[in-house]
């Protein structure tokens, strides 16, 4: 039995105790990759000062959506920048060598900073997208888990070399799945709650996002998982996709959102110099001229013996003062 044992688990051998990452890549950008990035950075860093901008046409109350698209596009754009000064990145050993010229080696360049931003933005863009529908916050926050989920599988994944990388590629596109299943047709049924106007606000822009969240496993694929494409043209198949997923799905939340504000989805919020809803001043009720507040003062024996009485039936007698 221990001998089948052996000879069925290879996890070992398949991942050796080696370490196999080099300080160089024989796969990576070239200046027309570094190029390409520097252009995504200006744009997503221009669309969070057009976000921000935005934000002050409104009534503060009313920026929430406005906050959170542009910190999207905030973090791409730091995420841009680190990517076109070629930094973030490490040297991966391919699983599949090619022959093509450009992507022939022994190590790609994987840049986990883009799964840094993921991580930090993922939970952002399911927001922007629950918050739409007014969802209940547990399953909010479990639709944010999962997704976070998603990202970390897909990191590990592209850090592997050995084969095991597509075993968390499949965690990945099975959590992906879950999550388009709670915003597609669990928030849809909560946005239809709301009105025909948020409704239709709602399918388009998270219809919007999950059929592009279902691109990233093929890009995925195609880069860090099989080397099929070079690193330069990563950065424009990967940029196409953030770009797409982050300025352009903010502008049409923003658009879509531009006539409702935020307290029909059930969120609450108050400046600074609002009047907080039903307040009382302590020990005055103008309604019965303080009769509650010396009822609040009443010695507890006296609480307890009335109690008594009502609960006997008979009448409570007057108490005499000296």
């Amino acid at each position: 039995m221990s001998d089948i044992a052996k000879r069925a688990n290879n996890a070992l051998s398949a991942n050796p105790n080696i370490f196999n990452y080099p300080v160089t890549s024989d796969i990576h950008i070239t200046t027309h990759g570094s190029d390409i990035y520097w252009a995504f950075t200006a744009v997503m860093a221009s669309c969070t000062l057009a976000f921000i901008a935005l934000s002050f046409r409104i009534d503060p109350r009313n920026r929430v959506f406005h906050y959170i698209t542009a910190a999207i596009t905030l973090v791409a754009s730091i995420t841009y920048f680190t990517m076109a000064s070629n930094l973030g990145y490490a040297a991966i050993l391919v699983e599949f060598q090619r022959n093509n010229p450009v992507v022939a080696g022994y190590y790609r360049q994987i840049f986990y900073v883009r799964y840094i931003d993921r991580f930090i933005t993922t939970p952002l863009l399911l927001l922007d997208v629950l918050l739409s529908a007014g969802m209940p916050w547990p399953t909010i926050l479990y639709t944010i888990l999962m997704g976070e989920v998603m990202v970390v599988t897909s990191l590990v994944g592209a850090l592997v070399a050995s084969s095991y990388k597509w075993g968390y590629f499949v965690f990945a596109t099975v959590t992906l799945f879950f999550v388009a299943f709670n915003v597609c047709y669990v928030g849809s049924k909560h946005a239809r709650a709301l009105g025909a106007h948020i409704h239709r606000t709602y399918i388009m822009v998270s219809r919007w996002t999950i059929m592009l969240w279902f691109i990233y496993p093929i890009a995925w694929g195609l880069c860090e998982g099989g080397n099929i494409i070079s690193p330069d043209s990563e950065a424009i198949f990967y940029g196409v996709l953030d770009f797409l997923t982050k300025p352009c799905f903010g502008a049409l939340l923003l658009i879509g959102h531009r006539n409702i504000e935020p307290r029909v989805f059930g969120l609450q919020i108050r400046d600074y110099d609002d009047d907080i809803p039903n307040e009382k001043p302590v020990g005055h009720n103008p309604t019965n001229n303080g009769v509650d507040a010396v009822q609040e003062n009443k010695p507890a024996h006296e609480d307890a013996a009335e109690a008594a009485t009502v609960m006997s039936g008979a009448r409570p007698h007057a108490t005499s003062n000296p």
